[in-house]
C-alpha cells in the first residue's frame, strides 16, 4: 500500500515516549503501536485530530503517499 504511516519519526524529532503519547491522546499502547507500524486499516477522524493536537501537527505530517496507478483502478470489494 503506498500510504505510510510517518508517525514514528515524528515521535522521534519530537522526543516524547510513544507510550506518553498513547496516554495522551486516550489510546492504548497497542492501539498506537498498531496505527504505527500501519497495521490498521483506518483511523477515526477523531483519533486523527488528537493525535495532531498532542503533537502539534497537520494531519500530513502523520501519513505520506507514494504514487502507485493501480490506486486509479476499480475498487475491490473489500475496499
Amino acid at each position: 500500500m503506498p500510504v505510510r504511516v510517518t508517525l514514528d519519526a515524528l515521535i522521534v524529532a519530537k522526543g516524547l515516549k510513544a507510550r506518553d503519547l498513547a496516554q495522551e491522546v486516550g489510546l492504548s499502547e497497542t492501539q498506537l503501536s498498531l496505527f504505527r507500524s500501519g497495521k490498521v486499516k483506518g483511523i477515526r477522524f477523531r483519533t486523527l485530530a488528537r493525535l495532531c493536537a498532542a503533537l502539534d501537527c497537520r494531519p500530513g505530517d502523520l501519513l505520506d503517499y507514494d504514487f502507485d496507478a493501480a490506486d486509479l483502478a476499480a475498487p475491490d470489494e473489500d475496499d
